[in-house]
């Protein structure tokens, strides 16, 4: 992310203007002139219940659809995609951590289910929400279209982001050396842990599998301390703590674009973590459950 427009600036001003509302944005794809992109963060808005002037963009459970409606304008504003008297309008998704991803070159009656969009039509504003799961934006260079997309584990395994080359290679004819791709915050190798089940999910779909993970010993001071009060039946004769399971999403999204014929200078990794930062950034699991949703969002200008 730019560190002019993005993340450095943003925690910065957030010392001082606690309320004032930041983006974050690519460094790679702020070099095009004719591409509206960024990343929300939780600051500037006017939802009270995720504690201050949060800037809350997904219609959730404990905010008012009012509030979020207002965050949404000022998010738009912002972006420089609205004014006053008229705005672009917001294509999002119904979504399900599934492989599904659609084309669009107008607003939908209802918000498709999936977690994938793609177009070339310019005045269209395409948005995934995210509080952990990684939203990734690509963009064709040179046949001026874009994608959006969210990227759990689940849509990970399903190959979602390989998958979103593909469409814009069926749709646009994009030829991947000239995509650009910014993968944007979201929960890091640093704090993601998971499951054994989500390890076994990946080695049946990834050769590289292995790489992606990280396991850590849990110590206990305690047990490293008084060994023998812990001694049990079991060969070698301690019980051992279990092993934490750490996922790399990010690099498991950046080496499913680099299969798809992305370039690897033609991906931006910079983004923060959102459980690292929730002074900046919402986090479903660092802030357990109860929190906002950011946008990735990118359109065409006319």
């Amino acid at each position: 992310m730019t560190r002019s427009s993005g993340y450095d600036r943003a925690v910065v001003s957030n010392r001082g203007a606690k309320n004032k509302l930041q983006l974050l944005r690519s460094e790679k794809l702020g070099k095009l002139s004719w591409l509206v992109h960024a990343f929300s963060t939780r600051l500037g808005g006017v939802s009270r219940i995720y504690g201050g002037s949060a800037l809350n963009l997904g219609f959730t459970k404990q905010d008012s659809r009012g509030a979020v409606e207002r965050n949404r304008e000022l998010f738009l504003m912002e972006l420089g995609v609205a004014n006053r008297r008229k705005s672009w309008p917001l294509v999002s998704l119904r979504q399900i951590h599934s492989d599904l991803i659609h084309r669009v070159d107008s607003v939908p009656e209802q918000p498709p289910a999936g977690d994938g969009l793609v177009t070339d039509t310019p005045g269209l504003l395409l948005a995934v929400q995210t509080a952990d799961c990684l939203p990734i934006i690509l963009v064709d260079r040179k046949r001026r279209a874009v994608g959006v997309f969210h990227a759990g584990w689940r849509g990970t395994v399903k190959r979602i982001v390989e998958k979103g080359v593909g469409e814009m290679r069926k749709h646009f004819k994009s030829d991947p050396r000239n995509l650009v791709a910014a993968i944007g915050p979201g929960v890091q190798g640093c704090c993601y842990e998971v499951g054994e089940e989500v390890r076994t999910k990946f080695e049946a779909q990834f050769a590289y599998a292995a790489s992606l993970f990280r396991e850590v010993k849990e110590s206990d001071p305690v047990r490293e301390k008084y060994p023998l009060l812990f001694l049990t039946a079991r060969a070698p004769g301690h019980g051992e703590l279990p092993a934490k399971l750490f996922l790399d999403l990010v690099e498991a999204n950046r080496r499913q674009l680099l299969d798809a014929g992305v370039l690897p200078k033609n991906i931006d990794t910079a983004a923060p973590c959102t459980a690292c930062h929730t002074d900046l950034l919402f986090s479903f699991r660092a802030e357990q459950g109860i929190t906002g949703r950011m946008m990735a969002a990118a359109g065409i200008r006319h």
